[in-house]
């Protein structure tokens, strides 16, 4: 048995941050009336699904390209330390694809049934997820070696996670349903910024083109103080928008250990520095995400 290694592959610590847009989605629908606990469950295991087919993916597609090599700072990955070979980690792929999309068709007809017109837009969202979970890494064009790994991450765990999750109850959207997802996808933006601040060099030696190797650290820090920023920004004004009571409001206490990492960023000077950072920014989205749907299931 290799469940040690296999666990390692899937990341476990990655998974908190894949749910947080879920949370927000939910807590979201619940200011417009509308719950239903099994969408909720088949929408988180849903989106982890996505989140252990995209790490998987990304060790098979840096092992095989050597980017994962002795020179990375963070984990050893599977393939890299040889815990799982090639095929093992394209077997896990396929199965993994398999399972989610069945959880995305038992979500999308709990969310949908009588709606068929919903159900093919979702299923294509569906699978085009899948897709752009693997082409993170994987092939001669994966886009993250193309500096475009931040524009997914913001699509598909920030707009995506959140608004997809609340149009599954309310089948509507509303303009200001937009900046919770934003702040979303900022952060979880701000755990990508800092994973490729962290491989820098690495990266930078075997032609993995992130946005952080295109900017270089001063910027990228610079652009990470602005994701932070507006993501606050924009969940602050949405919470005045809908005039949420005062424990409502409880959800921005994470911008103040957010606030101290900033500052924390801002004199790192060791690329292994920015390790510790990443838990951090993605434990606080996900205690944001938490108490933002607390706050709005528990007490409306």
């Amino acid at each position: 048995m290799k469940t040690k290694a296999w666990l390692s592959a899937v990341r476990l610590r990655t998974l908190p941050l894949s749910v947080s847009g879920i949370l927000v989605g939910c807590g979201m629908a619940a200011i417009y009336g509308q719950s239903d606990r099994i969408v909720f469950i088949l929408a988180l295991v849903s989106t982890l699904g996505l989140q252990i087919i995209s790490n998987l993916a990304n060790d098979y597609g840096d092992g095989v390209k050597g980017t994962d090599n002795d020179e990375r700072i963070g984990p050893k990955r599977a393939l890299q330390s040889g815990s799982l070979s090639r095929k093992e980690l394209r077997t896990g792929i396929r199965l993994s694809v398999v399972i989610t999309l069945i959880f995305i068709g038992l979500l999308l007809y709990a969310a949908f049934e009588g709606y068929p017109a919903f159900i093919l837009l979702f299923s294509v969202l569906g699978i085009t997820a899948v897709w752009a979970a693997i082409k993170y890494t994987v092939g001669d064009s994966a886009y993250g070696y193309k500096g475009l790994g931040d524009l997914f991450v913001f699509c598909f765990f920030g707009l995506l996670s959140v608004l997809g999750s609340l149009f599954l109850f309310t089948k509507e959207l509303g303009w200001t349903d937009l900046l919770p997802a934003v702040t979303v996808g900022l952060l979880s933006t701000a755990v990508l910024n800092l994973n490729n601040m962290r491989d820098f060099i690495s990266d930078s030696r075997v032609g993995k083109n992130t946005l952080v190797v295109k900017l270089g650290i001063p910027r990228a820090k610079a652009y990470h103080f602005f994701l932070l920023l507006v993501s606050l920004l924009c969940m602050l004004y949405y919470l005045i928008w809908v005039d949420a009571e005062w424990y409502q409001f409880l959800c921005l206490i994470v911008f103040i250990p957010l606030t101290i990492h900033a500052l924390r960023v801002r004199q790192i000077k060791s690329p292994v520095d920015f390790d510790p950072e990443l838990k951090k920014v993605a434990l606080s989205t996900f205690f944001m995400a938490l108490l933002f749907y607390l706050g709005f299931n528990i007490f409306l």
